[in-house]
């Protein structure tokens, strides 16, 4: 299983490597020459991938197996979901405001802190999530 795993992790290496060099390069025979190099990683890459999970699946099932039951996978998730879906709002908001308010500032700086209210009430949508989440589990 060690080895599985530091297969893994030399194959995402070299799959980020070589993509990162790839978006570096500026001669047309560097990128012909990454694109196949690129192609050659994923051809490697996706049956490791497609490997461990054949072979670790069938032990997480049999750990699930002798787990304690308990009702409350539906409460973490909603925990969970209510965490990362307002963050990703939040995140989108931030990104459209935070734009606007970089435009307005080059406009005329003395509406520095309207636009900083602005993102703020944008980061707002975060701690609400979270706020939710830590009253969700709180009941579990």
């Amino acid at each position: 299983m060690e080895k599985l795993m530091i297969l893994s992790i030399l194959a995402l290496i070299a799959i980020f490597g070589s993509t990162g060099y790839f978006m570096l390069s500026k001669t047309k025979k560097s990128q012909k020459f990454m694109r196949a190099f690129l192609r050659l990683n994923l051809l490697i890459f996706i049956p490791v991938i497609v490997f461990g999970v054949i072979t670790l699946v069938p032990q997480m099932a049999s750990a699930a197996e002798n787990a304690p039951q308990g009702g409350n996978g539906l409460g973490f998730l909603a925990a969970g979901l209510s965490t990362g879906l307002a963050s990703i709002g939040a995140g989108l908001a931030v990104s459209q405001v935070g734009a606007a308010a970089i435009g307005a500032i080059s406009e005329d700086e003395t509406i520095l802190g309207k636009t900083m209210i602005y993102l703020g009430l944008a980061e707002g949508i975060a701690i609400y999530g979270l706020i939710i989440s830590i009253m969700i589990l709180g009941r579990l």
